[in-house]
């Protein structure tokens, strides 16, 4: 992951920031052991390689066409890669990245379901914060309301901040598999993120959604949404995780940021 952002020969200097928010997230997937090949004593995720193969690839993919090499792109997502390659900026970015993540959730929704039932809520999880930071660049007012003007900062995957909407490590333990379980972890999840899950992001998920597959050309994404519960390998009616008893802290953030209207 690392050396895709330099490119063939790490001749890509102007594309180095961007990596930052790649490959911290990455580095959380090897410590939780999920990237382990299949004969490892303890094996990782089927699901979770896949996804990670399917952003190597598409990257690597958009490489080898900028540099030269014949033939158009094989998917949307190789496609949105080079642009990206071509003219770096966040919204390319966050385009190229989010459109190989949906591509990658769309085509093994099979190993998906193999899962447990805590690893899949996590996957909706990871899905709809990488969706959430999208807008805060792209579409700051659906984001964050009144507050639209940080919000591009907030999303910046040049910096740290980003971080804190992608990283899980105060949720998870660092293991693999979970302990099927999931209303002990998102009982234990620190402040921060219940806020901004509860309180800023749920209340948004109808309009993200939506936005997200017009962005991505992507109408399939709409399916992974069920009213306002998120439903990748997740049945709808089980919503309890997704709607827990607000906290004052999320109630406030509710009055204070409120939705946009239907």
């Amino acid at each position: 992951m690392r050396r895709l952002y330099g490119g063939p020969g790490g001749r890509a200097r102007r594309h180095l920031p961007y990596r930052r928010a790649a490959s911290a997230f990455m580095g959380w997937q090897l410590r939780r052991g999920l990237l382990c090949p299949a004969d490892c004593a303890t094996p990782g995720s089927p699901w979770w390689r896949a996804v990670n193969e399917r952003l190597l690839r598409d990257g690597w993919e958009a490489w080898g066409i900028v540099d030269g090499r014949a033939g158009p792109p094989t998917a949307p997502s190789v496609a949105a890669a080079v642009d990206f390659i071509r003219a770096p900026s966040t919204r390319t970015w966050y385009r190229a990245h989010n459109l190989s993540v949906v591509s990658a959730y769309l085509d093994h929704h099979d190993l998906a379901v193999a899962e447990s039932r805590t690893e899949r809520f996590f996957m909706n999880l990871v899905l709809m914060r990488v969706l959430y930071a999208h807008a805060l660049v792209t579409a700051p007012r659906l984001a964050l309301g009144w507050l639209a003007p940080v919000a591009p900062f907030l999303g910046d995957p040049r910096l740290g901040m980003t971080g804190i909407f992608l990283s899980l490590s105060r949720v998870l333990p660092d293991r693999y598999p979970l302990a099927d379980d999931v209303e002990t972890y998102v009982k234990d999840e620190h402040g921060l993120g219940r806020l901004l899950d509860v309180g800023v992001i749920s209340p948004r998920l109808p309009h993200l959604y939506r936005w997200s597959a017009t962005t991505l050309d992507e109408p399939r994404l709409l399916t992974l949404l069920t009213t306002n519960t998120p439903s990748y390998a997740w049945p709808p009616t089980d919503t309890t995780p997704w709607h827990p008893t607000p906290t004052l802290l999320t109630r406030t953030a509710l009055k204070t940021l409120p939705p946009p209207p239907p």
